[in-house]
């Protein structure tokens, strides 16, 4: 057997102190924001039989929606269970000797961990950097010039720090597609030369502001390969900034909690901050989650501020020097005005994007949706906080099919409407077998079942002594009052288009287990979790308007020599190590694929493939890594190229403008520059195929 990995790094994770510091505020290092008596997944030990028949079911009629069965019933559905259940990890079968190795779409040789400083991919596959940060994507916008940098300039170019990355067709123009790309945050060390953390300048804020929220911009195929490029100048690219207007909709607009004295409607937002993940809806607009907000506001006060993670003293940034709005101290209010989902129509330039109160407001990582069998949109997402919670909308409203402008100016408001909901999780096997170390209980899974619990719909809340605008305001109070399950940060969440599975990254909870602290459960089995799981979630009946599901763990993440970890049953010898699951989206095969961020086992950061359906299920295999000090975000799979977000580049303890700890993209001498690369198979054929 081969040696542990070794682990590195002591910040949550495998995260440098600066990139704790400038992405989200320290918030591993804060008091957990969930002080609430609520139960964790698996406390409540009840029921293990009728728990165990509901994954049943779940998996029988998954088969029967992907065979386009209505239901199953009568004396076929044993067989059908049977035949659900075969492949999912059980019982692995060992692969044909004859045939590529791999399921069909992770035919590659995966890549061995490594610390290279540069994007290694596997061998027969290219890559190119499609857009860096600093970019001219609007005209009169100049060329990057780091020494050179102003507000105006960079209000015209990309912005720093890609995550959540999405690429849309182009009807009409031949080889082209839509990016669209969240920034979350800046690094101010890393931008400016000489940057003065105590006494930044106007113009230094001022950038970065510009430097924040969303980019959209068109990309151009070369002919013969995967390589894109920007198409700077075209009439759809368009960038919107921590100053841009956002309309405000849905139950909780103009409440008198989001009122403000620049904004007296409580209906107009400036700006949008620290864009995670997001999600793409069928109806071809995009999701952008907002999710640590909190560390740009200065002097909170309140209890909700507080369960929201804002401090009573200055920020790291110091915002609040040069905009009173992130004073809360004189504007007590304009908090409450992130932390939302923002919906962008990327196809319309003139469009206000809208931050959508119906889903809630907490830290959202991302915002997946998936439509219910009569086209009624469902959204996935959760919160990104040690010990906090899973949500999903379900919408009133149907989907209308077609790009009239009719069927567009109904779909959005499609997220308007509806019911928000949170998750309460149940294992079937006694607390007893759970003793923080991993090991698998005695039935052979992580597994149970759970509820969604309705929090508002419209106007009426369904949480006793909070009105529905207090339910969508201060969501995460709302979940603590129904007893919603404390999670390991629940991140991005992508149900699968073929099976209708969801699948939620965990990414990881050092605090589990810690005196005064909730300690492992079925749904979270190890104490100090430092590598984090993915999480399975199968609708009762297939319906993701129900109010309950099964679950279990696809994915303990970790050394696969670690007995802790598992992968949905596949052989351990046979798959690459993985840390910190954070991004999740899939391919046309079924296959998962993830990013990671903070990985704790001596490697860089990668991306990920894992078959989820089959003989194969569990087979995970190292597609990427990712250079020195950054993270793999926004992974969008296609047919014939990979697109993923290098974040954070070079962002080691230490290192500066003048000591730079990295060299990419384009080698020494030059500032390190967050960007967006392709990668393909020089043959030109299919990812994996």
């Amino acid at each position: 057997m081969r040696n542990l990995l070794p682990l590195i790094g002591s910040h949550q994770g495998g995260r440098s102190a600066l990139t704790c510091r400038y992405r989200c505020g320290d918030a591993c290092f804060q008091e957990i924001p969930n002080t609430s008596g609520n139960e964790y997944a698996g406390d409540i030990i009840a029921g293990a039989l009728s728990r165990r028949s509901m994954m049943r079911a779940a998996a029988v009629v998954t088969v029967a929606a992907a065979a386009g069965t209505a239901a199953l019933t009568g004396p076929g559905a044993p067989r059908a269970e049977a035949a659900a259940l075969a492949g999912h990890g059980h019982t692995p079968k060992p692969p044909h000797q004859n045939t590529p190795s791999g399921a069909r779409g992770l035919r590659f040789a995966p890549v061995a961990p490594n610390k290279n400083d540069k994007v290694t991919v596997p061998d027969g596959y290219s890559q190119n950097v499609v857009i860096r940060w600093g970019e001219p994507i609007l005209r009169g916008a100049p060329a990057f010039d780091p020494d050179k940098q102003s507000a105006k300039a960079q209000a015209g170019q990309f912005g720093y720090n890609n995550d959540f990355l999405s690429l849309l067709p182009l009807p009409g123009e031949r080889g082209r597609q839509v990016l669209v790309a969240n920034h979350e945050y800046t690094d101010e060390i890393l931008m400016f030369r000489g940057y003065d953390p105590a006494n930044p300048t106007r113009e230094q804020v001022e950038i970065a502001w510009a430097a924040h929220g969303l980019s959209v911009v068109v990309v151009q195929e070369e002919n013969r390969t995967g390589r894109l490029g920007p198409v700077s100048r075209h009439p759809l690219n368009r960038r919107l900034t921590a100053t841009s207007e956002f309309r405000v909709t849905g139950p909780a607009a103009g409440s008198p909690l989001l009122r403000t004295s620049a904004d007296p409607t409580g209906r107009k937002v400036l700006g949008t901050l620290n864009n995670c993940a997001g999600g793409t809806t069928p109806w071809g607009t995009t999701l952008h989650g907002e999710e640590n907000f909190n560390q740009y506001f200065a002097n909170g006060s309140s209890d909700t501020d507080k369960r929201y993670g804002i401090a009573t003293s200055g920020t790291e940034r110091k915002w609040e020097r040069f905009d009173k709005r992130f004073d809360l101290a004189q504007e007590p209010n304009e908090a409450h005005r992130f932390g939302w989902v923002v919906e962008l129509d990327p196809y319309d330039p003139e469009s206000v994007p809208r931050k959508r109160t119906a889903l809630g407001r907490f830290k959202h990582e991302a915002a997946q949706p998936r439509l219910t069998a009569d086209g009624r949109p469902v959204v996935y997402m959760g919160d990104d906080e040690r010990f906090d919670y899973f949500y999903k909308f379900v919408s009133s409203k149907k989907m209308k099919k077609g790009n009239s402008r009719a069927a567009r100016e109904h779909n959005l408001t499609l997220l308007d409407e509806g019911t928000l909901y949170v998750a309460k999780l149940t294992g079937d096997s006694p607390a007893a077998e759970f003793d923080g170390t991993g090991k698998l209980p005695s039935d052979g899974e992580f597994d149970g079942s759970g509820v969604w619990i309705p929090l508002a719909t419209g106007s009426t809340s369904h949480v006793p002594g909070m009105t529905a605008e207090e339910v969508y305001v201060f969501t995460r109070l709302a979940g603590d009052k129904v007893g919603a399950t404390k999670m390991d940060r629940p991140e991005d969440v992508e149900p699968s288009p073929r099976t209708g599975r969801v699948y939620i990254a965990l990414t990881n909870n050092t605090d589990r287990g810690k005196a005064g602290k909730p300690g492992a459960d079925e749904a979270n089995p190890r104490n100090a979790n430092k590598h984090g799981q993915i999480l399975e979630l199968a609708e009762n009946w297939d319906d993701p308007a129900g109010d309950g599901f099964a679950w279990r763990l696809f994915l303990v993440a970790g050394d696969p020599n670690d007995p802790s970890t598992y992968f949905a049953g596949f052989p351990k010898e046979k798959v690459s190590p993985i840390s910190c699951p954070d991004n999740v989206a899939f391919d046309d095969h079924g296959n998962l694929w993830i990013s990671t961020d903070g990985a704790q086992l001596g490697s860089h950061d990668g991306l990920f493939g894992v078959a989820t359906q089959g003989e194969r299920r569990g087979e995970l295999k190292q597609f990427l890594t990712v250079p020195s000090g950054a993270e793999t975000c926004g992974p969008v799979i296609q047919d014939r190229r990979v697109l993923v977000a290098v974040q954070h580049p070079g962002e080691i303890d230490g290192a500066s403008v003048e000591k730079p700890a990295s060299t990419w993209p384009d080698g020494p001498g030059r500032i390190v520059r967050p960007s967006v690369v392709a990668v393909w198979r020089k043959d030109g054929s299919d990812i994996g195929v």
